[in-house]
């Protein structure tokens, strides 16, 4: 009889434990939902976190949400945690073109007001914390100030916010995140990577836009690994990973970031399928939703997968037209690279350019299904 008893203890307690062990998800999956005149469907149950974009930043140096749909998305947001109560809300704050970060990271008085509107918004929205996203310390941007100190600067203004939000935390028995959206390469050169690795919660690394409007030639602009035909150096996912655990950042706190939408390059010049061709106009963006409508299994279109970059991309010979991409295959590959290295997980912009979450689905696959024991 006490050997039948213990035994069902044990097996009871094997079952809580593996339910518990379910339960906890091994890589986290973040993603960005942009304010608009109505949210997106969004299947809570598939992500662990929310990133709002964007609130922005004032001339007085307080962060605000710039439009009156704001505060009734977050709202909607915060419904969702009744589908999975362990979703986190965050605010995001900043985005590309977003200025006043450097004035009010520039003293200890304006990084008070930043500290202080943040908690204010975090508070009046009932929020789990926020996403700084400031493109980028001591780089120039369209119309933005900068100054070689927002790289200490920036330090202490993530500082201040870590202490503050502790000390919330303490005193309502709760956890506030801190994290940051950042890229590799010159954009990294502004920050000071190991001293904010130990402040923040992670940094979600923007893996994309490696070619664009700016670019001389096609590229894959969110690749994972270098195309053959690329030029030496030229950006990948796995450099700007590399380049940020040497700079100190635990593996844990680093989320690899991928691209629900692609870049188009028209007028190319002929050879190679197009990639890595120099071309004469575009280096704009499409969603996944318009490419996988409009142009994937279309006349003209032919579909090329780059193994050695683990990357797809379209091309029509006879327009001329080549685009970028990530797709399902693409993205199982970089979750795999995520396990491989042992990365936070994943974070994908943006949510509104999915189809049907198809490109969800494969991160959520990747990154969830496989780590089942």
């Amino acid at each position: 009889m006490f050997r039948t008893l213990a035994l069902l203890f044990l097996i009871l307690v094997s079952t809580v434990d593996v339910a518990a062990s379910a339960e906890r998800a091994p890589y986290r999956i973040v993603g960005y939902v942009s304010d608009g005149a109505a949210l997106p469907k969004i299947s809570a149950s598939k992500l662990d976190v929310v990133n709002f974009a964007f609130a922005r930043v004032g001339e007085d140096h307080r962060v605000f949400l710039p439009t009156p749909t704001a505060p009734q998305r977050l709202r909607e947001l915060g419904e969702l945690r009744r589908d999975n109560p362990r979703l986190k809300i965050v605010l995001s704050v900043g985005g590309w073109g977003a200025g006043n970060f450097s004035e009010a990271a520039a003293d200890a008085a304006a990084r008070k007001a930043f500290v202080d509107s943040s908690v204010e918004l975090v508070l009046a929205h009932d929020l789990d914390g926020l996403d700084v996203d400031w493109e980028y310390p001591t780089r120039p941007g369209p119309g933005i100030s900068h100054s070689p100190a927002d790289r200490g600067n920036f330090s202490l203004l993530l500082e201040a916010l870590r202490a503050r939000f502790d000390a919330l935390g303490r005193e309502r028995g709760r956890e506030y995140l801190l994290t940051i959206a950042a890229a590799d390469g010159e954009a990294a050169s502004g920050l000071e990577i190991a001293r904010i690795a130990r402040t923040l919660d992670w940094i979600n690394l923007m893996s994309y836009d490696f070619y664009g409007s700016l670019s001389k030639t096609t590229g894959h602009h969110a690749s994972l690994f270098r195309s053959a035909s690329a030029r030496p150096g030229s950006r990948t996912a796995q450099q700007g990973v590399e380049e940020f655990l040497r700079a100190g950042v635990p593996p844990r706190k680093l989320n690899l970031g991928v691209a629900f939408y692609g870049r188009h390059f028209d007028e190319v010049e002929p050879g190679n399928d197009g990639l890595n061709r120099p071309y004469h106009r575009g280096g704009g963006y499409l969603s996944w939703r318009q490419i996988s409508t409009d142009y994937l299994h279309r006349e003209g279109y032919v579909r090329h997968w780059d193994e050695r970059a683990q990357a797809p991309w379209l091309w029509n010979a006879q327009r001329r037209h080549f685009i970028s991409y990530d797709d399902p295959q693409s993205l199982r590959a970089k979750a795999a690279f995520v396990r491989e290295q042992g990365l936070g997980g994943i974070m994908y912009w943006e949510h509104a350019t999915d189809a049907d979450e198809q490109l969800l689905d494969a991160v959520d696959a990747g990154l969830r299904e496989a780590a089942k024991p």
